[in-house]
């Protein structure tokens, strides 16, 4: 009797001979190269480093494309970013020592907002390993101690042997629900080492699912089946396992309100009757969701946005439907189902009953009335002019990436993504700097559609660096550069509470000059000409710049009251 377990695949005749006779002068940076092309890689970001110049140069023998950024944060947040858009792993290839830590701060956005990065380092010579003080350059008694607390797994190699299935392993670990960056660490000299190793030819790994427990999907789904004012947050979980159609079957049967959560913009139509849209830092959303008598969590864990800074207290029962088991219940009580998002509501959708109820649309305009009618009293109208206008100039299907700014935080709550999985920022971790350069790793992943990036000058400083990558390999990114002078939020912020700023005016560079010392066209708008001018970007092809000197608001909180 033959059992699945004992079956061997055999290697063809090809393979064999391939094997028995590698080509010669290869080494251990081949390996890695051949490693991520077996697994279904296809481009690879990074920098190179004195290190790291094994992988680097297997490159030049492979038919991996390779993207190289000028900062390796930056090179970080384009990993992110392809992460997002394709679901796919995206190497990250980092020297030792300084290059791996500048990549920190990425690798906290990544793992903050469940992006795929798969990060390879070297690391010093075999023999400077173990802590001493062996005096290698970039040295650090303990470097993957740095990135352990940041990412989802870590994973050393000590031999040439262990590079396939190491970084195998780190693959597979980053495909897992929930998804996240992953770090693999290879010593100089097995990377420069010459190898006998035959070509590495498969490498298919398979990540494991994260179904519901059927016991918990049963109770969920008489809860909401037997709901009177039942309502839905849908986080960022269900754009990431793509299951924005189930959940609007869902809302639709059990007629229940859905607000999308910052990092789950587009997960719900907009303009859909049941749509609260994303007006989390508003409190009549607040009260709205605290009234539900059943209140269900796709795939967020209710943190500081999410709740209007821990103001949002539920009197209803929660349902909470999330793939990171330790964002389960830690912020409320709660039926937790640990699941993907895609694959809980599927389960709700086969056992919910359907409900009706006529006053839900009324309802959700009511609360949408009263959110309108509050900032409306604000008289915050170039604010919303500017919003509305990058909105008219972006294509439906066009992604965009947003730094941390003023108007970012604007969009997080009153902009209409249009889609599942085309706006994202940087409000998983926080930094700044993530717009730029995360942009150029969307329009790679994408190059069918232009791709729109947001920053304020701040962050642009951040960034400036990359419009030479954005010139070098002619990427489709138009960058909007809303120029206030500083810090706008820490402005905001230094003088609500102290009666003035600190260091938050900045000395800034003539943006239009310094793009086009790059050679990217740059231009100089208003909020009246803003929509036409970024228009014209964004159908041009090639990268671009429009720096649009204002200073904008922010709407008051709700939270601090």
């Amino acid at each position: 009797m033959t059992h699945d377990h004992d079956l061997v695949l055999r290697p063809t005749a090809a393979q064999t001979e391939a094997a028995l006779n590698p080509p010669p002068g290869r080494n251990g940076g081949d390996l890695v190269v051949e490693s991520l092309a077996g697994l279904g890689a296809t481009t690879v970001f990074g920098l190179p480093g004195q290190h790291a110049l094994g992988m680097f140069d297997a490159l030049r023998r492979s038919d991996l494309r390779y993207i190289g950024l000028r900062v390796e944060n930056n090179a970080g947040f384009a990993a992110d970013a392809y992460g997002r858009v394709t679901g796919e792993a995206a190497p990250l290839l980092l020297s030792t020592g300084p290059g791996a830590l500048t990549s920190l701060a990425a690798l906290h956005e990544a793992r903050a907002a469940s992006a795929p990065v798969l990060a390879i380092s070297s690391q010093v010579p075999t023999a400077g390993l173990g802590g001493g003080r062996h005096g290698y350059l970039h040295e650090l008694p303990d470097q993957a101690a740095s990135f352990r607390g940041v990412v989802k797994s870590v994973h050393t190699v000590r031999t040439q042997s262990q590079i396939p299935s190491a970084i195998a392993e780190a693959w597979t670990s980053a495909l897992t629900v929930p998804h996240g960056p992953v770090w693999v660490e290879i010593p100089q000299d097995v990377l420069l080492a010459e190898t006998q190793i035959p070509v590495v030819t498969g490498g298919d790994t398979f990540p494991e699912e994260l179904p519901p427990r059927p016991e918990l999907t049963a109770v969920a789904a008489d809860l909401l089946s037997r709901a009177e004012r039942p309502a839905i947050v849908a986080g960022g979980g269900v754009v990431r396992a793509d299951a924005a159609k189930k959940l609007r079957q869902l809302a639709e049967r059990l007629q229940a309100p859905v607000v999308t959560t910052f990092g789950g913009k587009g997960a719900f139509p907009w303009t859909h009757p049941l749509s609260l849209q994303s007006w989390l830092e508003d409190r009549h959303t607040t009260d709205f969701l605290e009234d539900a008598d059943v209140l269900l969590v796709v795939g967020s864990g209710l943190g500081e946005l999410s709740s209007n800074y821990h103001t949002f207290k539920p009197r209803g029962r929660v349902i909470q439907i999330e793939a990171d088991l330790g964002k389960l219940e830690s912020n409320h009580p709660a039926l937790g189902i640990h699941a993907d998002a895609r694959l809980a509501l599927q389960a709700l959708l086969e056992t919910v009953g359907e409900r009706t109820d006529p006053s839900a649309p009324e309802r959700v305009r009511a609360v949408l009335d009263k959110v309108r009618d509050r900032i409306a009293a604000q008289e915050l109208t170039l604010e919303q002019d500017v919003l509305a206008a990058v909105r008219a100039a972006l294509p439906p299907g066009a992604p965009s990436f947003w730094d941390m700014t003023i108007l970012a935080y604007w969009a997080w709550s009153a902009f209409d993504a249009k889609a599942p999985n085309t706006m994202h920022s940087a409000q998983g971790a926080g930094g700044l700097g993530y717009g730029f350069p995360a942009a150029l790793g969307a329009a790679v992943a994408d190059p069918t559609h232009p791709v729109l990036a947001v920053s304020g000058d701040g962050g642009a400083l951040y960034s400036v660096a990359e419009l030479a990558t954005a010139r070098q390999y002619d990427l489709n990114v138009t960058w909007l550069i809303v120029d206030d002078g500083g810090y706008g939020i820490l402005r905001e912020y230094m003088t609500d509470a102290f009666g003035a700023p600190t260091a938050t005016e900045l000395t800034r560079p003539d943006y239009v000059a310094l793009a086009e010392s790059f050679g990217v066209p740059g231009v100089r708008t208003s909020p009246q000409t803003l929509a036409a001018d970024l228009a014209k970007a964004l159908a041009a092809p090639g990268p671009s710049v429009v720096v649009l000197p204002a200073v904008l608001r922010m709407f008051a909180p709700t939270h601090l009251g």
